[in-house]
């Protein structure tokens, strides 16, 4: 690679990818993205601002240092092989990539109730603790088994009933397995999602398994097939609000404000605020103490979601605005409330004020350290701190960076 620091990083991933001999989609494809994104990448369309897909593009190129696409004045840092890693992934994916497709010997019976109340509590976990990963990840090889031996074993509305809690225990299990599950994994559990809701022909479960297919084909950069995904849910959804429970609001609310994050990274900021007006008018109609189990839905998440799309947007003032005035603490998800400060630092960063962001990224770490360390925003926040802190922030900065797994102890 040419010394010269003023090269784009595109044009760096064009170099080398031309130099290895590689096609685009070939490249893409090691990322886990299309041959357009990468395409937009290497003619500087798109800024490649994510620490983690910069790392997915060193370690497909064979480079040992991301210094060989960010440039030779950043901080060296070597690069990993594989992704991230979490302890938990060979049970799940154990549990996921058995499926029996017949009933045995050995199954017992289910008590659906039972069942769909375990998939609810599985979820609280997830919202509250601090260690969500590790802790939900070790109930979930148990909680697959025995919603798929239900579904086996049921018929009528017992059947129904059990693909439905099927369905939310493979949705949470995309949830807790997000960039650390093998791509495979991750399109093998958000279709089983979808599947078991349309079985069920449950309109809520269908919209709550279509918000979170929209999460993989977003973070897969497939955007329009993405919203495409969020607003067909809430199509099907919309003629039964009226006369539906309170959570099919909920879903139709969260399924509104993924449409608006989807198009606040495309740059589409009228779209963006149309979709989060619809949300809002949604938690509007709520009672103000509503929050969705899964989802979050609710007064805060839409306040909170007002801030992404800012920060998303890069209209970092207005982010930091917002953020001003949101009570964290009426949020009762614990990973939502440290994916709030992870945005904020995200706008502060977007600022250049290092201070500030190194301050909250601390915060949010406190909060939700999984999340921190398994988010990618939060990944890239804490790695871009480590690499431009100010000389009297960088052993903050370290530490923080070497805790979310960014930087090497």
């Amino acid at each position: 690679m040419p010394e010269q620091t003023d090269i784009h990083v595109g044009d760096r991933v064009r170099l080398l990818r031309e130099s290895r001999g590689m096609s685009r989609p070939v490249l893409a494809g090691l990322c886990g993205r299309g041959p357009d994104w990468l395409k937009k990448i290497e003619t500087g369309e798109r800024p490649l601002d994510s620490y983690t897909l910069l790392l997915r593009l060193a370690a497909a190129l064979q480079v040992s240092d991301l210094s060989a696409l960010t440039g030779a004045d950043t901080v060296s840092q070597p690069v990993p092989l594989g992704r991230l890693n979490h302890p938990a992934m060979p049970d799940i994916w154990a549990a996921v990539m058995s499926r029996r497709l017949a009933t045995g010997g050995d199954d017992t019976e289910v008590d659906v109730r039972a069942l769909q109340g375990s998939v609810d509590q599985t979820w609280r976990l997830w919202h509250t603790s601090g260690h969500n990963r590790t802790e939900v990840g070790a109930l979930l090889p148990d909680l697959i088994r025995q919603a798929e031996a239900a579904v086996r074993h049921l018929d009528g509305g017992n059947r129904r009933a059990a693909l439905v809690a099927l369905s939310d225990t493979y949705r949470l299990t995309g949830q807790a397995t997000a960039y650390v599950a093998p791509a495979e994994l991750a399109w093998v559990v958000a279709d089983r999602a979808l599947a078991a809701a349309q079985q069920a022909d449950d309109p809520a479960a269908i919209g709550a398994a279509a918000w979170n297919m929209g999460n993989i084909l977003r973070e897969t950069s497939y955007p329009d097939e993405a919203l495409r995904a969020a607003t067909e849910a809430a199509d099907l959804l919309r003629p039964h609000l009226e006369t539906g429970p309170t959570d099919w609001r909920g879903i139709y609310g969260a399924l509104q404000l993924h449409a608006a994050v989807t198009c606040a990274r495309e740059g589409r900021e009228g779209d963006a605020w149309r979709f989060w007006d619809a949300g809002n008018r949604v938690a509007k109609s709520l009672p103000s103490s509503y929050v969705h189990p899964s989802t979050v839905f609710g007064r805060a998440n839409v306040d909170f979601h007002a801030v992404s799309v800012a920060t998303d947007l890069r209209k970092s003032g207005k982010a930091l605005s917002l953020a001003d005035d949101i009570d964290p603490d009426v949020m009762p998800s614990t990973e939502r409330r440290a994916r709030l400060w992870v945005e904020v630092a995200r706008g502060h960063l977007q600022r250049g004020d290092a201070t500030a962001a190194l301050h909250v990224m601390q915060r949010a770490h406190k909060i939700g350290a999984e999340t921190v360390a398994y988010t990618p925003s939060a990944r890239t926040a804490a790695a871009e701190l480590w690499r431009k802190a100010p000389r009297a922030l960088r052993a903050e900065a370290g530490e923080l960076a070497t805790a979310v797994g960014v930087a090497a102890p």
